[in-house]
């Protein structure tokens, strides 16, 4: 909690630089301001002001000019949602899944809601490589690298008990 939170947030960004972030953006479609960080590792840090007044922003609209921030949007959401199929919370990953669907994966043109995290991996890669072709863009795969690995879920070696 903060007494000046306009002058935070405006600040954010140049307050943690020195974390040398991989993203950072403001959630779009929160019920209060949060400031998300992704660092290496992958590590995601929530920066969250409850009580401040906030609006959600609407879906996503792709462009040339928005590639970047949905790609940095997608890949923080999918490693939250790593996170919480790992402690078992496979309702919320449906649910979060359907709001994915809304909210990022539908304006990419992806028609389905994906019924797991690889289902939407698989699903956001194809629709962002070709939006690339056809707005003429590319997104950097930096965060990708650093994320994919954390998400992929890791199957028992042979002879490992359960």
């Amino acid at each position: 909690m903060t007494d000046g939170f306009d002058a935070v947030a405006r600040e954010l960004p140049s307050l943690v630089a020195r974390l040398e972030p991989l993203a950072q953006q403001w959630d779009r479609i929160s019920e209060y301001p949060c400031y998300m960080l992704m660092l290496i590792g992958p590590v995601k840090v929530d920066l969250i002001f409850p009580g401040e007044p906030y609006e959600s922003l609407p879906s996503w609209r792709v462009s040339a000019e928005t590639l970047d921030g949905v790609d940095r949007h997608f890949w923080d959401w999918i490693l939250w949602l790593a996170s919480k199929r790992e402690k078992g919370q496979d309702q919320l990953v449906r649910r979060e899944l359907v709001k994915m669907s809304e909210h990022l994966l539908r304006p990419l043109g992806v028609d389905r809601v994906p019924g797991s995290i690889e289902a939407a991996l698989e699903t956001y890669r194809f629709a962002r490589d070709r939006l690339e072709r056809e707005l003429g863009v590319e997104v950097s795969r930096r965060l990708e690298r650093e994320v994919l690995p954390a998400v992929r879920p890791t199957r028992p070696r042979r002879g490992d008990c359960g």
